[in-house]
């Protein structure tokens, strides 16, 4: 396994995201390491050897559920009161 940090960084950086959503392509590797600029970088993001992740859905759900609970009176007891 070759180390892709440096790819990764400038990947990040090109498509103006954090490492974490950076994809890229496990079979395409070999490429992929040779790639030591931004301008090859763009080139791998055009042929689609690196993809931005989507981002994470965060759920409202679980929230919803508390706050209809604490209308009803629930969770309101000594033990959950601070300051």
């Amino acid at each position: 396994m070759v180390s892709l940090k440096l790819q990764k960084r400038l990947a990040a950086s090109v498509l103006k995201c954090g490492k974490r959503k950076v994809w890229m392509d496990p079979n395409e590797s070999s490429e992929i390491s040779g790639a030591n600029s931004r301008q090859n970088v763009r080139k791998l993001i055009k042929d689609g050897f690196i993809v931005t992740r989507p981002n994470v859905i965060h759920s409202k759900s679980r929230h919803q559920r508390l706050m209809a609970a604490k209308a009803k009176g629930r969770h309101t007891g000594f033990g959950k009161r601070k300051g």
